[in-house]
């Protein structure tokens, strides 16, 4: 299921803990236009979840899915996952502008609702699930894998929850992707339902400084998104940049791209650099350019010293369990509710900015 050169099919697995028993915590897989739907499944069932039901209008999409999960049964409907009483909770990686009004249904069904990113296209939509989750009472969790799917970058966040670099100062975010512009779908051209280059991508890096630098919020100091290359796609966002600071003062950069060269072995040489007031990190979170792929290090130093280490395939990903157990017991150990819309709510206030900019 893994394959390191297609980001958009890029599904981590692993060995973790088991917090549930077989049965004790079901869940369907919907609408899987994106195929983080697979990272976001495998991720449910490691921690121990059962995958019931699997739904999508396109039959093609439903066979592929079956294949991976044979177990899983088809349902005829939408509806019919909907009025299950046994879920728990709905997993789905539909198209982006359609995924709040998805959340919304699932919500008010009495479910839990897991989306892949970016949550929302629009601060409207942000507005009507806020509004949805106080009614509901439901969580509306989103998976953002590049933190909680990458083995790197959650050992890094231990670490700096240790007090392994002292206070952080800054995080700078690299992120190009792979295009692989001939096996998109159409809405992916379509920034209607994309939403923009910093919405989309930019929420995962926001969602890093955000953890990473313990920030509440933060503020837009500039945003800048281009189409440098390809003018077939005028739509297609290819570049983005942004600058943030956060309300405790912390600073942050990422630039997010689909430039990602051919002949690189994975599908982006993600890197993360992160500034403490005792010490550095660095993260190679893919691979080690011209050496170990699929990799993802860890570079410390500190006043203990200088340390390397290898994390793929080390952490387990507690994320999941952590969202599992959060659905049962209504708790916040995975993301809160307020992280989770406050990443996607910057990210959408600088691709804002950037829109102004190109227009003004």
């Amino acid at each position: 299921m893994v394959n390191i050169k297609d980001g958009a099919n890029y599904a981590p697995t692993g060995e973790a803990e088991k917090v549930v028993a077989p049965g004790e915590f079901l869940f369907a897989a919907a609408f899987l236009d994106h195929g983080h739907i697979y990272g976001q499944t495998n991720g449910l069932v490691d921690a121990g979840a059962t995958l019931k039901y699997v739904y999508d209008p396109d039959p093609y999409k439903v066979a592929r899915f079956v294949e991976a999960y044979p177990s899983v049964t088809v349902a005829h409907s939408f509806q019919q996952i909907l009025d299950d009483p046994a879920l728990k909770l709905v997993n789905a990686a539909a198209v982006p502008n359609e995924r709040a009004g998805i959340g919304v249904q699932v919500m008010e069904s009495g479910k839990d609702y897991f989306t892949d990113k970016s949550p929302f296209t629009s601060l409207e939509q942000l507005a009507i699930v806020k509004e949805a989750v106080v009614s509901s009472g439901q969580k509306y969790a989103v998976y953002y894998a590049e933190r909680v799917h990458n083995d790197a970058a959650w050992r890094a966040g231990e670490l700096i929850a240790g007090g392994a670099i002292g206070r952080v100062l800054q995080v700078l975010n690299l992120a190009p992707h792979r295009l692989a512009k001939n096996t998109r779908p159409d809405w992916f051209f379509n920034k209607q339902c994309y939403g923009g280059i910093l919405t989309d991508i930019g929420s995962h890096q926001v969602e890093q400084f955000l953890t990473y630098a313990d920030c509440s919020t933060a503020t837009v100091n500039f945003a800048r998104v281009e189409n440098f290359g390809h003018p077939d796609k005028p739509d297609l966002e290819d570049f983005g940049e942004m600058s943030l600071t956060g309300d405790n003062g912390a600073s942050f950069y990422t630039r997010v791209d689909w430039y990602t060269p051919d002949g690189l072995r994975t599908w982006g040489d993600g890197r993360t650099f992160i500034v403490g007031t005792e010490g550095t990190i660095e993260l190679r979170k893919y691979l080690d350019v011209t050496g170990q792929a699929p990799s993802s290090t860890l570079i410390l130093v500190n006043g203990a010293g200088e340390s390397t280490e290898e994390c793929l395939n080390k952490t387990g990903f507690p994320f999941f369990g952590q969202l599992i157990v959060d659905c049962i017991q209504r708790t916040e150990n995975a993301m809160s509710q307020d992280h989770a819309f406050k990443a996607a709510e910057i990210s959408m206030l600088a691709q804002n900015t950037a829109d102004g900019r190109r227009c003004g």
